[in-house]
């Protein structure tokens, strides 16, 4: 069966004001320009245009092969969401619109996916063409467009993998079609993985709600290597080319070794006899450099399987995890939860603040922003939204673990002042701190929930979560499926941005770890 993928825009000069769309209809293997679409349609309204560019464009897949199978790609989340039926059309203007979109291809033929703008260039770049001829008092000429010639060197086209989901489920599933009868073949391992979803990178979209043009690979594991840390002390940014696993190191038969809690504290602290070590939370005995994670026999990469279309669960909810800036006790490495003196951002913070801020910016696919109660990081999220134009929504659930006694030291001293306590909490995520803190149980209990009812509320947005070393690692861990101890195993730098991906099957995708480029 034809595939096609169809990338649509409009535009309004006044908002109503001169208006015109434009559509192209592309090979999703070679890219190559199969049809273009274009045309000045007076005054109208963006939504008009973009709805009438949309119409245009699958009008023109349906002359190239009526029978094919379409991929509608749009930076306008209002027809996309609308048009994927997560969204009621209210207005007069639109549901004619929609309801003649609907009708030129069976609905089973065409998916939909919100692109970032800057991606939509060839039907921007239309839509503009048709506004400008339309201001000449004439009407858009194929002969005289460049917007392919324009959109080509911006255009990355090669299929992204996915849908990104859990490899535990993944493998499950292919193991599951091997025993019913599905063989070994290639085709049946990517059957098999389709249903559950597998966690496949995709370079273009760490914070993206993009939809699969291929079937995902089959994922034995999710193992990765932690980034070295550099002068600073800032961990390197992962590898944004797909998930980062963390695992316990392998043995020669490639069975996950057993490594205690205590141990792993053990193995990461730092070499520099000057530096304090360092445990799973807070601001710094809680955030232990990733020095343990697997790069031997373990860590399998993942192996492609097949290819066809996957299944359409419509865009993801993106979680993009900011921890905060720095603050005066960051540096130090001391004990500081939801239990203490709440200090606000240092000079260095608001410094970090302000690129994470730009960086976002930049990305521009944040939709919403909620925050930690905790000053430091009302702050950094005010600065990222401030730089939006966004809003700041206050979330009780993303606080730090209250670290109890232990609350303004350095972990030698926690060690010290209390050793039973502290090696009972590395050995047990059910182990409270000193003086009725947190455990790790708990907080996992409270931040799940907090996911949850957050992933209810923001399905298929981009949202940025600006928290702390303890509940970002928790949901990374829970993403990738790893045991409690992986908490010991993740670096976590102040201000840096991590990113997961959660499916409508309930699958999810670490697409980013611990990422600080935007600090150099």
């Amino acid at each position: 069966m034809p595939k096609f993928v169809v990338e649509a825009d409009g535009g309004s000069r006044g908002n109503p004001g001169p208006a015109g769309y434009g559509s192209v209809v592309l090979d999703p293997v070679t890219g190559e320009t199969l049809a273009e679409r274009a045309e000045y349609i007076g005054v109208a309204t963006n939504n008009v245009a973009e709805y009438k560019g949309l119409i245009a464009g699958l009008k023109a897949a349906r002359e190239l092969d009526p029978a094919a199978v379409v991929l509608v790609r749009m930076d306008s989340k209002l027809v996309v969401e609308q048009m994927s039926g997560r969204w009621k059309i209210k207005h007069p203007d639109m549901k004619p619109l929609a309801a003649e979109a609907a009708k030129v291809m069976p609905r089973a033929q065409v998916t939909y996916e919100w692109i970032p703008r800057e991606k939509n260039k060839h039907a921007d770049r239309l839509a503009n063409e048709a506004m400008d001829a339309g201001k000449r008092g004439e009407q858009w000429e194929p002969a005289d467009s460049r917007a392919a010639l324009d959109a080509s060197a911006a255009r990355t086209l090669s299929a992204p993998q996915g849908p990104p989901g859990d490899a535990a489920k993944g493998a499950a599933a292919v193991r599951a079609a091997m025993a019913s009868g599905g063989g070994t073949s290639p085709r049946a391992a990517a059957a098999a993985n389709a249903r559950a979803g597998s966690a496949q990178p995709d370079t273009d979209t760490l914070f993206g709600d993009l939809e699969s043009l291929a079937a995902p690979a089959a994922t034995a594991g999710l193992a990765g290597k932690a980034a070295p840390a550099d002068k600073a002390g800032l961990a390197g940014p992962v590898g944004k080319a797909g998930p980062v696993g963390l695992a316990a190191p392998a043995d020669p038969t490639g069975r996950a070794a057993s490594v205690a809690p205590a141990a792993l504290v053990e193995q990461a602290v730092p070499a520099d006899p000057a530096a304090p070590a360092a445990g799973p939370g807070g601001d710094g005995p809680g955030n232990a450099p990733a020095t343990g994670a697997a790069s031997g026999p373990g860590a399998a990469p993942a192996a492609a399987t097949g290819q066809g279309w996957g299944p359409d669960m419509g865009p993801p909810a993106t979680f993009v995890l900011l921890r905060h800036g720095e603050t005066a006790l960051t540096p130090q490495k001391r004990f500081s939860g939801s239990g203490g003196s709440d200090p606000e951002l240092s000079e260095a913070g608001r410094r970090q603040a302000a690129a994470v801020a730009e960086a976002l910016a930049a990305r521009g696919t944040i939709e919403t922003v909620i925050s930690s109660p905790l000053r430091r990081c009302r702050e950094t999220a005010q600065a990222v939204a401030d730089r939006l134009g966004l809003t700041v929504t206050v979330e009780e659930g993303l606080r730090e673990v209250d670290f109890g006694a232990w609350e303004g030291l350095t972990f030698a001293e926690a060690r010290e002042r209390h050793p039973e306590d502290l090696q009972a909490w590395l050995d047990s995520p059910k182990a409270a701190p000193t003086g009725g803190g947190e455990s790790f149980a708990s907080a996992t209990r409270r931040i799940s929930a907090t996911r949850d009812r957050l992933l209810a509320a923001h399905a298929g947005r981009t949202v940025l979560l600006v928290s702390h070393v303890t509940p970002v690692k928790i949901l990374v861990r829970l993403a990738l499926g790893a045991p409690p101890e992986a908490l010991f195993r993740m670096e976590l730098s102040a201000a840096s941005l991590s990113a997961v991906a959660y499916y409508a099957d309930g699958n999810a995708s670490v697409r980013l770890l611990n990422d600080t480029s935007h600090l150099r």
